[in-house]
């Protein structure tokens, strides 16, 4: 007689192969921040007469991964990856997966056995992470030129941390044809899969501006740039006996 630990596992095998043989044509999308929790829902007809759930995902063409699930009578293995994160509701049919991470994300087959046959699924998971709080730094000269004046512009550099998924700067209030790029900069973090993003521009000033920029769903606080683009002088007002700073025009 064989254990029956392998047992099990042959029946699980089956099952799971027998699953993967249909193909469902709606996909349904769910996204889940990363760190939080996610309830996976598969959608039946026969609710009162199912048999079994299964919750998986294909790891290769040859390979079945199995998330969680049950099957009336018999008792399921979940892998140690999977069962402290996992929990299956036998009554709506759904499963939630906590503590969400990036290696989560992907396409699941919801299989649920109604009299002896199945029904499939799909479920396409989606992971996201906002990025942190932005910060632009800025660094402004007023060089001298070929012909005697001069012309301000300014090096900015805005950047982001810990977001997901993979994202580009966008920045508001800059005038396109005044802009250079002098380099873009992203990295992944090798444990969290998370994403560090930045940009590095030229701008070339022509009046005071107010930019901000953006990565994701993080925008930063709007500065002001280019204050004194064609020279400054000191007046004094009389009145208040207090110094300001105009710009020529």
């Amino acid at each position: 007689m064989k254990p029956v630990c392998s047992l099990l596992a042959l029946i699980v095998t089956l099952l799971l192969l027998t699953a993967t043989s249909g193909d469902s044509d709606v996909v349904t999308t769910i996204t889940a921040v990363l760190g939080h929790s996610i309830t996976f829902r598969c959608p039946s007809t026969h609710s009162s007469s199912v048999e079994g759930l299964y919750i998986q995902r294909d790891k290769n063409d040859k390979v079945v991964e199995f998330i969680n699930g049950f099957y009336k009578g018999r008792v399921m293995e979940v892998s140690p990856e999977y069962q402290d994160r996992t929990k299956v509701n036998e009554t709506d049919l759904s499963m939630e997966m906590r503590n969400i991470s990036v290696s989560d994300e992907g396409l699941y087959n919801c299989v649920v056995f109604v009299n002896g046959k199945h029904e499939i699924s799909q479920i396409l998971l989606k992971v996201t992470a906002k990025y942190s709080v932005l910060t632009i730094t800025t660094d402004c000269s007023e060089p001298e030129r070929d012909d005697g004046g001069t012309g301000m512009s300014c090096q900015l550099n805005c950047s982001a941390v810990g977001g997901y998924p993979r994202s580009t700067v966008r920045w508001a209030g800059l005038n396109p044809s005044l802009t250079s790029i002098v380099c873009n900069g992203s990295s992944a973090d090798n444990e969290t899969k998370t994403w560090t993003i930045s940009q590095t521009i030229m701008y070339n000033c022509d009046q005071p501006t107010n930019i901000s920029c953006a990565v994701g769903a993080a925008v930063s606080d709007i500065i002001n740039i280019c204050e004194c683009v064609f020279g400054c002088y000191s007046i004094t007002n009389s009145k208040a006996v207090v110094e300001s700073q105009y710009c020529l025009q």
